[in-house]
């Protein structure tokens, strides 16, 4: 059998990384064909002298140079490429197969729209596109007959509860609602006013899972876990009255789908991301992902919540957005963006990243998402106010 082609974009992040250990343990039926990162020359040199791709992207000019003469230098045929352009030919090129779309935040929208363009398997793990441009991107892979499948754990399980013709409608099956679970995070149980003194180490700090700093500031705040409810409506065209987030400590079982009958179909397993990209990779089939199997005399139980609105505001805008629709989404992620980063960089408390988000929104009306013009104007008046907001603070 030839090997599938991949493409990864964001191959130095965690889920890039998961993806290779996976692709590591299979390497008779995948071949990585491009890998594009950011700016960490060194772990995607060490990842082409593994991998070999054929491609290698980076966002500059300055570090594809650096990476060419290395890559030159070992003797790799790889060609190094920079900037978004080359990510969107490396995503939609022939000989892919499947593209991970594992890219951090705005920067993987463009990249992965042009995957789904291209008609390609598509593994989505970066929920920023569903959130700046659903109705586009989902419009883009019906028209060109791409495969979605989630990779984050919690729209992989469900995707694993619903029945296979889940596409014809959540009604039309039997599903009456859809149980995403959510860790709670660091400070599940951290008063307010502690709240508004925690550090980024301390909010970095996920109790179960080891992500990169943004996405552990989200979880903490459970910005993530309203980006997954937008991406759940859009992934299963599910309404927002039918997304209930249930806060489940032990991150144990993944998310669940209550149905009309009284059953509520789970998918349950270690906190580890190989599952769900191993998974998303081999499905319909399942292949080896390194992942211990889930001890259930050891986890010995299982404890479910409600999320507290008032403590984490982040998750109740994400509904307010989902609900005003239109470029409302875009609008919320570029300002929880900018604010995420001013809060890792000590400009900015843990509690006003939720401040800023609502003032955000407060200042900026929802325009229909139209075209990709129209998301990427949002995003960026988004940014400049956000910006602005952060700077009147100091």
């Amino acid at each position: 059998m030839k090997p599938q082609q991949i493409t990864i974009l964001g191959s130095t992040g965690s889920i890039g990384g998961s993806t290779l250990d996976v692709i590591r343990r299979h390497p008779g039926r995948y071949q990585v064909f491009a890998l594009c990162a950011q700016r960490q020359i060194d772990k995607l040199f060490a990842q082409c002298l593994e991998f070999t791709p054929r491609f290698a992207v980076l966002a500059s000019a300055e570090g594809a140079a650096e990476l060419a003469l290395r890559c030159r230098a070992a003797g790799l045929k790889t060609e190094v490429l920079h900037g978004a352009a080359a990510q969107n030919t490396v995503a939609a090129a022939p000989e892919v197969d499947a593209v991970m779309a594992a890219i951090v935040g705005a920067a993987g929208l463009e990249p992965t729209l042009a995957a789904a363009q291209a008609g390609k398997r598509v593994l989505l793990a970066n929920k920023e596109v569903l959130v700046m441009a659903g109705e586009l991107f989902m419009r883009a892979v019906r028209q060109h007959g791409a495969t979605l499948l989630p990779v984050d754990s919690e729209h992989n399980a469900i995707f694993q509860a619903l029945p296979a013709d889940f596409s014809a409608g959540l009604p039309a099956c039997g599903v009456e609602k859809i149980l995403l679970t959510a860790s709670g995070g660091p400070f599940r149980e951290t008063s307010l006013s502690t709240l508004a003194s925690v550090t980024p180490e301390q909010a970095c700090a996920h109790p179960n899972w080891v992500m990169g700093r943004k996405i552990s500031v989200d979880s903490a705040t459970l910005m993530n876990k309203g980006l997954e409810v937008i991406e759940a409506h859009w992934l299963f065209a599910a309404p927002p009255a039918m997304i209930e987030v249930v806060v489940h400590p032990q991150s144990v079982i993944h998310s669940a789908v209550q149905y009309v009958d009284g059953s509520v179909l789970a998918q349950l397993g270690n906190p580890d991301m190989r599952t769900p990209i191993a998974y998303a990779l081999a499905w319909p089939e399942r292949i080896a992902a390194g992942v211990a199997a889930l001890d259930l005399f050891k986890v010995g139980r299982l404890d479910f919540y409600p999320p507290d609105l008032a403590r984490f505001r982040c998750l109740q805008l994400a509904y307010d957005v989902l609900r005003a629709g239109g470029t409302a989404p875009a609008i919320l992620n570029a300002a929880n963006e900018v604010a995420v980063a001013a809060f890792l960089e000590n400009r900015l408390g843990f509690l006003d990243i939720a401040r800023i988000n609502e003032s955000v929104l407060q200042r900026l009306p929802a325009g229909p998402e139209g075209s990709l013009d129209d998301v990427r104007a949002a995003d960026a008046e988004a940014r400049r106010v956000a910006n602005a907001l952060i700077e009147q603070r100091r």
